[in-house]
């Protein structure tokens, strides 16, 4: 009888910590990311820990950096497949199909990283279309990343004016981008980041144009000493869940995530002006010179640019979605105050 009973009890203890067990690693979410690991990218992996936290450990979430699930335009399709749990989504590798969350990379919309920051998350709140964009792809949006606000760099000090940049090769990208600087006569060229340094040191470029963190990364400032600016502010990539894996998630921690994420994008605004100013000293302190642009250019500059919001808008327009993109773009205007 003693012995039967021990090992009915023996028996229960192992199921026991084998139901623990289980307990403690519910769900394990493959994440797949297109940038390398880095600190650009701590507040993501911050989420993923606070997640792992909060739900005692059953849910666990694995990033994998540098496309080693997937590359940058295959994310979102690997998730919403189900192939992948979670994707870091850049807009503009999808340009035909995420029309409206790439208007967050438009220039001459937003004022600062902050202010696009804040409009995506209100928007994203009030206007159905960001997740039905978003439903084709079969993902749900998470939270979104910003990106510094960009700078000219390169050896002329004169790009703190209109007039000195008219004449110059300024690195672009996009379909946007070019527009703002034939508009007051710079010539944009394409140029892939890492190939950034040496445009402009055999001045194929005669300024960059990206953001002091990055400017700082790789030093551009050692063969450009000035760097002019804010110039232009726009936001990030997206983080997505797939919608078959958060179906899959219980009520508790589809909240959880919710939460973490909200945090998440609150918490990317402040690292990424400290960052910003960081980098912004540590490039003086190696001897570069950041000019902010001169009074007034900067209307100067917008105002000989083609109102960017409503191009967009009529681009939509064109395809039948006209009527969408206004009650975006006066959602937008509305915060934004222009």
């Amino acid at each position: 009888m003693i012995t039967k009973t021990m090992k009915a009890m023996a028996a229960f203890g192992a199921l026991a910590i084998a139901a623990s067990s289980a307990h403690a690693q519910e769900f394990k979410l493959r994440w797949g990311h297109y940038l390398p690991n880095t600190p650009f990218v701590q507040v993501e992996k911050d989420f993923a820990a606070a997640v792992k936290e909060r739900t005692g450990g059953r849910v666990e979430i694995e990033i994998t950096f540098a496309g080693g699930l997937g590359k940058g335009n295959e994310l979102m399709t690997l998730a919403g497949r189900g192939a992948i749990d979670m994707a870091a989504v850049v807009p503009g590798y999808y340009p035909d199909q995420l029309l409206f969350w790439k208007a967050y990379q438009v220039p001459f919309i937003f004022n600062s990283p902050r202010q696009a920051m804040e409009v995506s998350a209100a928007a994203y709140k009030a206007l159905p279309v960001f997740q039905e964009e978003l439903d084709k792809f079969n993902v749900k949006f998470l939270f979104h990343q910003p990106l510094g606000s960009y700078y000219m760099t390169g050896p002329d000090g004169t790009c703190d004016t209109v007039e000195g940049l008219q004449g110059k090769k300024i690195r672009s990208f996009g379909a946007d981008i070019p527009k703002i600087f034939e508009a007051v006569g710079a010539v944009p060229v394409s140029v892939g980041f890492g190939d950034i340094y040496e445009a402009v040191q055999r001045g194929t470029l005669d300024y960059s144009f990206i953001n002091r963190g990055n400017i700082n990364a790789i030093k551009v400032y050692e063969v450009g000493e000035f760097s002019c600016g804010p110039a232009m502010s726009i936001t990030g990539h997206l983080l997505v869940i797939g919608q078959k894996t958060w179906d899959s998630l219980p009520a508790d921690i589809q909240a959880i995530m919710l939460e973490e994420a909200e945090k998440a994008g609150k918490a990317y605004i402040s690292d990424i002006e400290a960052a910003e100013e960081a980098a912004g000293e540590a490039m003086m302190a190696a001897g570069a010179v950041i000019k902010p642009m001169q009074d007034g250019e900067m209307e100067k500059w917008r105002a000989a640019a083609p109102d960017m919001l409503q191009t967009w808008v009529d681009a939509r327009a064109a395809e039948g979605e006209g009527d969408r993109a206004q009650e975006v773009a006066d959602f937008w205007r509305g915060m934004i105050g222009n």
